[in-house]
């Protein structure tokens, strides 16, 4: 019987201790992330031994300090916010990510502090306003809005960015605010 053909064993405590622990020395992630996936890992291949308690898994490896959703929502708002993601889209993806509502709101004036700024980094990637080649028409220039608020930038900004003349100081925008 070769290695494939073989039945998985079902996981007990100490294998699941070992896929946490692979885990987050693999990836960073919050506590919700690592449930789910110490879950669907339990759901694959059974369960040996009275029911196991998750929670109290990820919950020791946050006592570690191997999981940190506050260090975790910091280091995903910056990365968004210089790939030019709005706030909306910042606070989206930390709630999918499992970021409790204390360690969001404490992330959120590193996010308000850069939504100019990444607005504008998402203009310039997507060649929006100060960066276009040409002056776009109308149509042109609601689907540049709509990528912008699609991205989770305020519409207000958005129609402000695209509406700026290819090659205008798109610095003048950081003064305002």
């Amino acid at each position: 019987m070769s290695r494939r053909d073989r039945p998985i064993p079902p996981l007990n405590r100490s294998a699941l201790d070992r896929l946490a622990l692979r885990y987050v020395e693999r990836y960073a992630t919050t506590r919700a992330k690592l449930i789910a996936y110490l879950n669907r890992k339990i759901r694959e291949r059974g369960w040996e031994g009275d029911a196991p308690d998750t929670q109290a898994l990820a919950a020791k490896m946050a006592e570690l300090g191997y999981v940190d959703d506050r260090a975790f929502a910091e280091a995903r708002a910056g990365a968004m916010g210089r790939r030019g993601l709005g706030a909306r889209r910042v606070y989206d993806d930390l709630r999918h990510a499992g970021v409790d509502a204390d360690d969001t709101e404490a992330v959120s004036p590193l996010v308000e502090s850069d939504t100019i700024a990444s607005a504008l980094a998402f203009a310039r990637r997507k060649r929006i306003g100060p960066w276009a080649r040409e002056v776009p028409d109308r149509k042109g220039l609601e689907k540049q809005v709509a990528a912008m608020v699609r991205a989770g930038h305020s519409p207000s900004l958005a129609w402000k960015i695209a509406r700026m003349d290819p090659g205008e100081d798109a610095e003048s925008l950081l003064a305002q605010a």
